[in-house]
């Protein structure tokens, strides 16, 4: 099980950083949730997913971590202030469309940005992800459905330069 949740280990950082908006409270948080398994792993059920088990133990920590004072305005504020996007080889034109799809997801409600990250991002199925969100699957789909519309509405506002 433990070589299990170090395979997982990239993913969860990943989905971390969804959460967060910042590498370092990202892996704050990874490193919490691992504890925390670590500590329970006698309540992990053999044969369900591991991945969704983290997932969701990351997901409870960061909702946890903002009830007791970090507020989900100062990191996007933050995120804003300082991006933490890598350079590229690639084009200018490739590079901008990058971004304004990076700030078109951070314009989504983070219920809105958790599902599509889960689905679209970390390749969950709409059941694990419902898992990890504790909601039905068809309000998981509503809620990714939700988030593509705003994305694409958000990124043809911003190409007529309106956004």
């Amino acid at each position: 099980m433990r070589g299990e949740i170090l395979s997982l280990l990239p993913q969860l950082r990943g989905f971390a950083r969804f959460l967060t908006g910042q590498s370092a409270a990202a892996d704050d948080l990874v490193q919490e949730t691992v504890l925390r398994a670590l500590g329970a792993l006698g309540q992990f059920t053999p044969g369900t997913s591991m991945k969704a088990w983290l997932y969701t133990i990351a997901r409870n920590l960061f909702y946890e971590q903002a009830r007791k004072g970090r507020r989900e305005r100062d990191v996007m504020s933050d995120y804003a202030q300082r991006p933490d996007q890598a350079e590229s080889d690639n084009g200018a034109g490739e590079v901008d469309a990058l971004r304004d799809l990076n700030g078109a997801i951070w314009q989504l409600t983070p219920r809105l940005r958790e599902a599509l990250v889960l689905v679209g991002v970390q390749e969950m199925t709409y059941v694990e992800a419902a898992h990890v969100c504790g909601v039905t699957v068809g309000t998981l789909k509503a809620r990714v459905s939700r988030a593509r519309a705003q994305i694409m509405d958000y990124m043809q506002t911003d190409s007529r330069g309106g956004g």
